[in-house]
């Protein structure tokens, strides 16, 4: 049976789903210039730092049109932040973390965003606190789906890959989280739940779902 000693939370998205609000913001720029933007051309992209995509490049040349960036970037963080408003954690987020601290477990983030968008996030959600180390793209080479970030998080918290336990929402932090060598519990968001997800441990529709003690046991079998 496996003891498990660290719980390992993905942030956009897993924590706090910045990521439906992304797309939805894209999206109406898209439809505002007469395109689509797909889940499936959306979706490669989530989960990592989209260095290879840009949408902006991607809409001028779906609509054949000249994009004035400088407006249209204007229009859809207008909107992103008109659609974060009243976002707050997802369900289950805090529980588990209380439940983690109760159990002794170290408990780490591992992210792709940048360091300034992850702590700006959890200090307006009061979960600044929560974690015991912290690693975003600031901090590696590569983000995910390379393992880097994970196996970075798993040595500042002390403890082997198979004794952590990652929670992500999207199928390239998965995919880190198991080239890393920990086990993997994807809880995929209202986004997410629409990609085609790869190798896993379980997968929970929200953290509420089922408590961290019976993941864990679950797990551990």
């Amino acid at each position: 049976m496996a003891a498990f000693k660290a719980i390992l939370f993905d942030f956009d998205g897993l924590i706090l789903d910045t990521e439906t609000a992304e797309y939805r913001s894209f999206s109406d720029l898209y439809r505002r210039h007469g395109a689509e933007l797909s889940v499936e051309t959306w979706g490669r992209w989530v989960g990592t730092d989209a260095s290879a995509f840009d949408p902006y490049v991607h809409l001028a040349e779906s609509a054949g049109i000249a994009l004035d960036r400088e407006e249209a970037r204007a229009f859809r963080r207008a909107r992103f932040d008109e659609l974060m408003a009243s976002e707050r954690a997802r369900p289950g987020v805090e529980d588990y973390l209380r439940a983690g601290r109760r159990l002794g477990l170290k408990i780490g983030l591992a992210s792709s965003s940048s360091r300034a968008w992850v702590e700006g996030y959890l200090r307006r959600l009061g979960l600044e606190s929560r974690f015991d180390c912290i690693r975003v793209r600031d901090d590696v080479a590569k983000v995910k789906p390379d393992p880097e970030l994970y196996l970075r998080a798993v040595e500042a918290l002390g403890v082997a890959p198979e004794e952590a336990v990652a929670f992500e929402d999207s199928p390239n932090g998965a995919l880190a989280a198991k080239r890393a060598g920990l086990k993997c519990v994807i809880v995929p968001n209202e986004l997410t739940s629409r990609l085609a997800f790869g190798e896993h441990d379980l997968r929970l529709s929200s953290m509420a779902e089922m408590p961290l003690e019976e993941v864990l046991e679950r797990l551990s079998t």
